[in-house]
């Protein structure tokens, strides 16, 4: 079997079993990236900028939003690696959903993940444009969006290895902004110095307008529970561990010690950030659109920290890019083995990238981000929602991924992975269970954000998006199941039954091309 693996064309790995999709890649991403790959998918614009609308929003209590939300993530890391320690792969969700759930499930997978980050990316290229014009206020976004995506495809395109260096110096600059921020902030705080004409102090928790939790006014009590369903999309990428596993050199030692570290990250970069906003100004003074961090620097008269402040939002933004690119080239090699996606997304480099998905990705990146800049307005807000939708739906495929293994490994069928989740399965119920209501949170966020119903957007993307997304997905399955079914010789279901390998799925997990 391993000398059928080792010589199979990487650019036509046909008919395979689980293992069958890790031919051609590379082994290459060592402990030093594998950990700043974790700090800097829990580290983006939703802390550096989308934390300002929040903090005017709600007040102090989102310190709590930030400190729930954060545990729910843990939970999703350690699920996560559960499964990667069970088996490791760059398919990552979409294999274990195929593994677990069958084809169909797989399919669904696949493309919600690859839509999240497409539709991600086209915004995250805007921002940089936006970013730039703080600086260049005549700079043409369209410009930057080229020269952006340029450079991301290039590193892209080299290796797994560059991919990791990228991420590597981008997390340490994004992890350096905010140590300055945590060290400046403690001081002040501390002291009890001014920032601007405000004394900075804890007691500014209890002291902000309305107390720690407001209620009255503008604030509704539960503003700091509805908040959640935006501060997941802070969280969003931290799953990239998952997708990277497949490359690192060493996964059963690597991804444990990733996933443990998050939650202590969390605690420091997020919550610790947030406290120390919320000690050194009324948090009415955060203005969407403005970085939390470039309002607090502009008052102690620190106008450079602000500047790199927004060099680290272009550096945050330029990350996410280089992320969506290299994990959905990734999925959409892993459906393309399995005739869920064109056939030319099995292509592979030298070098062990899937280049094809990722130059299909990045021309969708593209053509987005220049049709926003000519036409702005309400469908692309609507698209940015159903990528949430679609964070969501890859954090709840973890989770019952995870039911699923740790039910076969209860009852024998297969090892258990020698990285459990803790407290399994009432855990990943809590997990599921809080999307859901993530989801309700959303369509009520939604509603309430405008009096013209065209203009509620979260709404109309859960009550219309998500029926009109799931008749999309069945049209497409409905498309590609006569390829699926002949490549999988009618076997199209989960790998596994309670009592062990489905009849037609033994031969595929001892073998590729189904010898035995």
């Amino acid at each position: 079997m391993t000398d059928t693996l080792i010589d199979k064309d990487a650019n036509d790995p046909g008919p395979g079993g689980l293992d069958a999709e890790q031919v051609g890649y590379k082994q290459s991403l060592g402990n030093r990236q594998v950990q700043m790959i974790a700090i800097g998918g829990a580290i983006g614009t939703g802390l550096f900028l989308g934390s300002a609308s929040r903090l005017n929003s709600t007040g102090p209590a989102l310190l709590f939003s930030y400190a729930f939300v954060g545990v729910i993530a843990f939970l999703l890391m350690r699920a996560l690696g559960e499964l990667v320690l069970h088996r490791a792969t760059s398919g990552a969700f979409v294999s274990y959903m195929r593994e677990f759930y069958g084809e169909k499930w797989a399919f669904i997978t696949g493309w919600m993940y690859w839509l999240n980050w497409a539709l991600t990316g086209i915004a995250e290229l805007s921002a940089v444009g936006l970013y730039m014009q703080h600086w260049y206020p005549n700079l043409p976004t369209w410009q930057t969006v080229l020269v952006s995506l340029a450079v991301v495809l290039g590193v892209n395109l080299m290796s797994a290895k560059a991919f990791g260096e990228f991420e590597f110096w981008a997390a340490i600059a994004k992890v350096a902004a905010i140590l300055i921020f945590l060290a400046v902030g403690l001081f002040v705080v501390l002291l009890g110095r001014n920032v601007g004409d405000h004394k900075a102090g804890f007691s500014n928790l209890w002291s902000n307008p309305g107390g720690f939790w407001p209620t009255s006014g503008d604030y509704n009590w539960y503003g700091p529970i509805l908040v959640m369903s935006g501060v997941v999309f802070a969280y969003a990428a931290i799953e990239m561990v998952g997708v990277a596993a497949g490359e690192m050199t060493d996964a059963k030692k690597e991804v444990p010690k990733a996933v443990n570290a998050v939650i202590f990250r969390i605690a420091i970069f997020y919550c610790g950030s947030i406290l120390l906003l919320v000690s050194m100004l009324p948090t009415k003074e955060y203005k969407s659109g403005i970085s939390p961090f470039v309002t607090v620097f502009g008052r102690m008269g620190l106008d450079w920290m602000g500047n790199l402040i927004q060099v680290v939002l272009i550096i945050a933004a330029m990350s996410s890019l280089n992320s969506g690119l290299y994990s959905t080239g990734r999925v959409l090699r892993s459906l393309g083995m399995a005739k869920q996606a064109p056939k030319f997304t099995l292509k592979m480099s030298r070098s062990g990238v899937p280049w094809a998905g990722i130059v299909m990705t990045a021309i969708v990146l593209v053509l987005g981000a220049v049709l926003n800049a000519i036409a702005p307005g309400t469908a692309f807000e609507i698209a940015l929602e159903a990528a949430a939708i679609g964070v969501l739906f890859t954090w709840g495929t973890i989770f019952a991924c995870q039911l699923r293994l740790r039910r076969l490994s209860d009852k024998g069928v297969i090892p258990p992975s020698s990285f459990q989740m803790p407290g399994s399965p009432w855990t990943s119920y809590i997990g599921l269970v809080f999307l859901g209501l993530v989801l309700v949170g959303m369509a009520i966020s939604g509603w309430q954000a405008s009096p013209y119903f065209w203009h509620k957007t979260q709404f109309i993307v859960v009550v219309l998006g998500v029926p009109i997304l799931a008749v999309l997905l069945q049209l497409g399955w409905t498309a590609v199941r006569p390829a699926v079914l002949r490549n999988t010789g009618g076997q199209i279901g989960s790998v596994w039954t309670d009592s062990g390998p489905r009849a037609g799925a033994a031969a595929a997990l001892t073998d590729p091309e189904g010898d035995e």
